[in-house]
């Protein structure tokens, strides 16, 4: 299998003013010219080979989601080099975005006060997708995503499993090849959970190569082929599930170990923000 995806050596560093405590801080950061670096992403590579299904996980302010918007574009790494299907995402944006689809949990690229079959339209338009295509890649995301039950409702007044339903199948409109899923299934009951976890198999089932980001150490277990843990910014482990509880039982994996507990912790705490 060739790789899909290469990441080689990235780094995302962000300038900020900088800020000073209380009330005489704050007076002072008004005059300030003062910067300070963050490091958000340090120096990480790995690569994802066709029809895999990887996980990338992290606590919140780990450099996860901020890896993520590199790979798609949204944002230009600071060092080094990401290549998606043979395309620089943030040099060929467009290009691009032909060719991957991505959901965020806590947003949707659907119009909020349409019906879903306007907001499919709308899509269908920007993608370029052919009356054909379109009519071909309907039948099938109706077949896994059961989208005609609801499809002429308005966007807001959807449940939230419907509405994640909705974003995966506007993600897949254009069939893309590589799928980005970043917090698919946050706030969803177990059923409906459980019910995505089976769409997302069928979908890699299907050919498409899925990089999804979770709080869900079962979620991941059953569902990746490998999985990265990123910490403060640093890949601190990418093996197999099986590889990485193995990992756990060494004595010098502390870096993994801390990761994985703030991981844990925030998934208990049901909690999820950007980074």
């Amino acid at each position: 299998m060739k790789n899909v995806i290469e990441v080689n050596h990235i780094s995302k560093k962000f300038v900020t003013n900088k800020k000073y405590t209380g009330l005489v801080g704050a007076i002072k950061g008004l005059f300030s010219r003062e910067k300070e670096e963050k490091v958000a992403v340090d120096d990480v590579t790995f690569s994802i080979k066709e029809g895999e299904i990887v996980g990338y996980i992290g606590s919140n302010g780990a450099g996860k989601s901020t890896t993520i918007k590199m790979m798609t574009g949204i944002l230009i790494p600071s060092e080094g080099e990401i290549r998606v299907n043979g395309v620089e995402p943030g040099k060929k944006r467009k290009d691009n975005a032909a060719n991957i689809g991505v959901v965020f949990g806590q947003r949707t690229q659907l119009w909020w006060d349409l019906p879903l079959s306007e907001s499919f339209t709308i899509l269908k338009e920007i993608y370029d997708v052919s009356d054909e295509q379109y009519k071909e890649q309907m039948e099938f995301l109706n077949r896994v995503l059961g989208l005609e039950e609801f499809f002429h409702k308005s966007v807001r007044t959807l449940s939230l499993g419907q509405r994640m339903r909705a974003d995966l199948g506007a993600a897949l409109l254009h069939n893309p090849k590589v799928l980005y899923l970043d917090e698919p299934t946050i706030g969803l009951d177990p059923t409906t959970k459980r019910t995505l976890w089976d769409l997302i198999r069928e979908l890699n089932d299907n050919g498409h190569t899925i990089i999804l980001c979770s709080h869900d150490m079962h979620e991941v277990d059953m569902l990746c082929d490998n999985v990265g843990i990123i910490n403060t910014g640093n890949l601190v482990a990418y093996d197999t599930p099986q590889g990485l509880k193995d990992a756990l039982l060494e004595s010098n994996k502390q870096e993994m170990t801390e990761a994985l507990s703030k991981i844990s912790e925030e998934s208990d705490g049901n909690t999820s923000t950007d980074e």
